[in-house]
């Protein structure tokens, strides 16, 4: 039963609102605004420490590894190529998952099988397994980000979703900081298995806690009228699922997934390869690898939040969409040029800086094209586009992996990829900004039959 708000003269306030509007508006101006959507970043947050801890074990122990079992470089980038084989692949389809069942049940199935297929790298005892248990710890880590998406999507308005998506994302870097630092303890400690075994039981405590606190936010018990009336400010969009022919056919589409295919090898080549470089050019080792990976991804981290702010800050002004999110990528795409000159320096704390900073600047260009799709495309559409575009940029890590390998075996130096580091953020911006000068919304019919 609803009190009818009127003026001091008997009138009814604002008749021309519907009334949940009506209902939104009299909760801002009464109710007290929670804060539980920063939960859910929180605990996204967390999911992505464990994925990066999962994720760059194998790469900390490339050296011990590769002498234990005889591996070449090219054994190592083949056991890279089929996890990025079955991420590629995965991605797509969770998310249609994450579309068509939700992102409580959606996550959460991933998170189980990417957990599990990491505890067993642990039983492996040939190359051979190692890639069956990459390819299934791919599978699972596929989900991780459309789930993580399409959770902001729902819970952040459009102008808090860059700054959310980055908070998140720092989480990855969280995860890289803590595995030279853990990782190394427990191998000295145990042996190379038990890093599997200790980290992968470790993570585990992560699912029974989401699924006791993730609902949508109509649906949760801990969010206030006002939060839900903050979190549903942006027009109301339809929940149809959209057929995926239709989302194909879009240029938007295309513009964010190639973006994503164009700037995620980056990434990946930073998370596997690291260590080795480090090793390489500097004479690091397992013992000796932490301080200086743990200053890379702390640098990282302040790009993952100030990316997502720095847009979020040019909204504020007045500026549009496109143009906040596209100035401050091209920025990013600015920071990541002087990796052209990291493989080539002797002093390891340069070479530190100039790569800390091109990590943080992927950082930041990813928290605002992760973005684009919830930005531009109905809810509907969300999870099958962000699936698209980690699919694309899946089969770019595939590519990078044989051309690493490749560099190693014959270059024997890192100089030719980090000059692909360097450049690709600024070819990936002219790409999007070709195919999408303008970031209107898109409308896309719901589909009588979905496929």
């Amino acid at each position: 039963m609803s009190e009818q708000k009127t003026s001091g003269d008997g009138k009814e306030l604002f008749p021309e609102l519907s009334s949940a509007d009506k209902k939104r508006y009299v909760a801002s101006a009464t109710d007290r605004i929670t804060k539980y959507r920063w939960v859910i970043v929180a605990l996204l947050f967390t999911a992505m420490v464990i994925n990066y801890i999962d994720r760059q074990t194998l790469g900390l122990m490339k050296a011990d590894l590769s002498e234990e079992f005889s591996w070449s470089e090219q054994d190592y980038a083949n056991a890279i190529f089929w996890f990025q084989a079955a991420y590629a692949a995965s991605y797509l389809v969770w998310g249609r998952v994450m579309d068509r069942i939700g992102v409580r049940w959606g996550l959460g199935m991933a998170f189980a099988i990417w957990q599990i297929a990491h505890i067993a790298h642990a039983g492996m005892r040939s190359l051979t397994g190692f890639i069956i248990a990459r390819a299934a710890l791919g599978v699972g880590e596929g989900g991780g980000f459309p789930g993580s998406i399409k959770a902001v999507a729902e819970w952040f308005p459009k102008k808090e979703r860059a700054f959310a998506t980055g908070l998140f994302n720092a989480g990855t870097n969280i995860g890289a900081i803590v595995t030279p630092l853990v990782v190394p303890a427990i191998v000295l400690a145990w042996g190379w298995q038990a890093a599997f075994i200790v980290t992968g039981l470790g993570g585990l405590i992560w699912l029974p806690v989401w699924f006791l606190l993730y609902r949508r936010p109509q649906e949760n018990k801990h969010v206030s009228e006002a939060e839900l009336a903050h979190i549903t400010q942006d027009p109301e969009e339809p929940e149809e699922k959209v057929d995926w022919r239709l989302i194909l056919r879009r240029r938007e589409t295309w513009a964010f997934a190639i973006g994503k295919f164009l700037t995620d090898p980056i990434w990946w080549m930073f998370l596997f390869w690291l260590p080795d470089f480090l090793g390489k050019q500097h004479g690091l080792d397992l013992k000796s690898f932490g301080p200086p990976l743990i200053a890379i991804y702390l640098i990282s981290d302040v790009g993952s939040v100030s990316g997502g702010w720095l847009s979020g800050k040019f909204m504020n002004r007045g500026w549009s969409i496109n143009r906040s999110r596209k100035t401050t990528m091209f920025l990013c795409g600015l920071l990541a040029l002087p990796m052209v000159f990291a493989g080539q320096l002797s002093n390891l704390w340069v070479a530190v800086a100039i790569i800390g900073i091109a990590t943080a600047a992927h950082q930041g260009f990813s928290a605002n094209l992760y973005t684009l799709p919830s930005d531009v495309f109905p809810r509907g559409a969300v999870g099958t586009v962000v699936g698209l575009g980690g699919m694309l940029g899946g089969i770019g890590g595939m590519f990078m992996a044989q051309y690493a390998g490749y560099i190693l075996d014959r270059v024997g130096n890192y100089t030719p990829i980090f000059m692909v580091c360097a450049f690709a953020y600024l070819i990936a911006l002219t790409v999007i900004h070709l195919l999408m000068p303008r970031m209107d919304r898109v409308i896309i019919e719901p589909s009588t039959t979905t496929v």
